[in-house]
């Protein structure tokens, strides 16, 4: 006899009972169930970047429209969608277990059509002042914010065993969305298909047009699909659903602003990255048409991030880490080499060489630390569950809340980066005509994280005078199969002895 629950439907049905954990539920209907919301949330998230990031690829464009702005304007322009996006995935990291998963992404998912509309008509009218692209600018960044109610609503689906690949597939093919539309949005700005919805284009000094409107409005059919694709195929789960207060209790784990800052020098620097490298490449190079090139950068990063999820699962998250912020250290050093000195020298092609070294480490750190994540909230909580005497399956559904909650929390912080590296590149370009002062803040900032990663999570410090005795040996090189397999992890406490001998690697 099945373990039945609610039926399963198209239409979106709510599920009241989910055991992803048990092998002979996921095998009959929890796997299925899972996958088609994977793959439908994959879709809305993709979709959510390429809105996030649609001023990387239009505000390069802005002069040639007749627009005025300044250097400085045009970066911050950038910059602003990752303000507003880190600011909102905090509330939004919350709303999948108040809302439900599949009313919030079709919800989340909906809203990004008035952005896109109000940029594509934004850019026809050279009136139109700086403040109203700011608003744009800020209002595009809740496609921001839907990676973190996206990534806690999958960690729901799956079991721990398989959560890694499931996130890092979410995450990784969402993150391809910055690809996508850096590769879509110049090739539609040279085409008149929107002529019956208002879109004119501008003469370009070669007798081209430019329909920059394209651009923003490209998105619009898709992103309408994909919100009915959510809303009446996704699922929701009963057990997922958590009060805020419920959730608030892991802001107080020290692991969760430890997490915060890794993830910042990961995704962070990934998105940061892709918001300002457009912009960065045209006043170092402004003789390379960038925008033929710039969506190799984020492309390498997201398949990266999908990958560096499986290599730490094998590897160990900590180890991948660490060796990850080294390289990125390196390669920021090396991009000193390849910049032009007051306007003469440089080397466009091992500057294009080294940040798309910079892409690959960003996209394997950010797998590679959501890894982490995932790992240690769910063993923290379980633990702490279990020594209250609360029972296996209250463990794990008050760890499968937590571990959500701080995914999206954590992810919130990682945001900021979109802000501050496309901010820093226009800031040092404003004061010193050149990105040379931000390359080295970042240089500062990845050297900081290596010695971070070692000293918290690479070592057991038996000094007590730390304040920090264990910290994560978690998964051997076989996959983890039941919890009791995992050693003990408490959040600023002693390392308890494994349950196996066998376990070597870290988290």
């Amino acid at each position: 006899m099945s373990h039945s629950s609610a039926p399963e439907r198209a239409s979106g049905a709510v599920i009241t009972e989910w055991r992803p954990e048990d092998p002979a539920f996921w095998q009959q209907r929890g796997q299925r169930i899972a996958s088609r919301n994977l793959w439908i949330s994959v879709p809305c998230l993709l979709l959510a970047f390429c809105v996030w990031m649609l001023f990387s690829a239009v505000a390069v464009n802005l002069p040639k429209v007749g627009f005025d702005f300044t250097t400085e304007q045009l970066f911050m322009l950038t910059a602003l969608p990752s303000v507003s996006g880190a600011l909102l995935r905090v509330p939004y990291s919350f709303m999948v277990p108040l809302f439900g998963g599949r009313r919030w992404t079709a919800f989340s998912t909906g809203i990004l059509i008035i952005p896109c509309v109000w940029l594509g008509f934004a850019v026809q009218d050279t009136s139109t002042p700086f403040s109203t692209f700011i608003i744009i600018s800020l209002l595009c960044g809740f496609a921001g914010a839907n990676f973190a109610s996206s990534m806690a609503n999958i960690s729901f689906f799956f079991p721990k065993q398989k959560q890694g690949g499931a996130l890092g597939l979410n995450g990784g093919l969402g993150n391809m969305g910055v690809s996508v539309m850096q590769l879509v949005a110049p090739l539609v700005v040279s085409l008149s298909i929107f002529a019956a919805f208002g879109s004119h284009g501008v003469e370009q000094p070669d007798g081209t047009q430019l329909y920059l409107a394209n651009a923003a409005w490209i998105w619009v059919p898709f992103l309408a699909i994909f919100t009915l694709a959510a809303w009446f195929g996704m699922n929701e789960l009963a057990t997922s659903k958590a009060s805020l207060k419920e959730q608030l209790p892991v802001l107080k784990r020290g692991h969760l602003w430890i997490m915060s800052l890794l993830y910042l020098a990961t995704f962070g620097s990934f998105i940061g990255f892709s918001a300002g490298f457009a912009m960065l490449s045209k006043t170092q190079f402004p003789e390379v048409q960038i925008l033929h090139y710039a969506f190799f950068g984020p492309f390498i990063g997201a398949l990266a991030r999908s990958a560096g999820g499986a290599i730490s699962d094998r590897l160990g998250g900590t180890r991948v880490t660490l060796v990850n912020f080294i390289l990125m250290a390196i390669f920021s050093a090396l991009l000193f080499l390849t910049l032009p000195s007051n306007g003469v020298g440089g080397n466009f092609i091992a500057f294009f060489a080294v940040f798309l070294a910079l892409f690959l480490t960003a996209g394997l750190g950010s797998g590679s630390t959501f890894q982490m994540i995932s790992v240690i909230f769910r063993k923290l909580t379980m633990d702490r569950v279990k020594a209250e005497g609360g029972s296996e399956e209250k463990a794990m559904r008050e760890a499968a809340t937590d571990t959500a909650a701080a995914l999206g929390f954590i992810s919130a912080i990682g945001a900021i980066g979109g802000f501050f590296i496309p901010k820093a590149f226009g800031t040092s370009l404003a004061l010193t005509g050149s990105p040379v002062g931000a390359m080295k803040v970042f240089l500062i900032f990845y050297v900081a994280c290596v010695v971070i990663t070692w000293a918290v999570y690479g070592r057991i410090l038996k000094s007590k005078k730390s304040g920090i005795h264990k910290i994560i040996l978690t998964a051997s090189r076989r996959q983890v199969r039941n919890p009791q397999e995992l050693t003990e992890v408490s959040d600023w406490g002693e390392r308890a002895q494994p349950t196996r001998s066998s376990l070597k690697d870290e988290v």
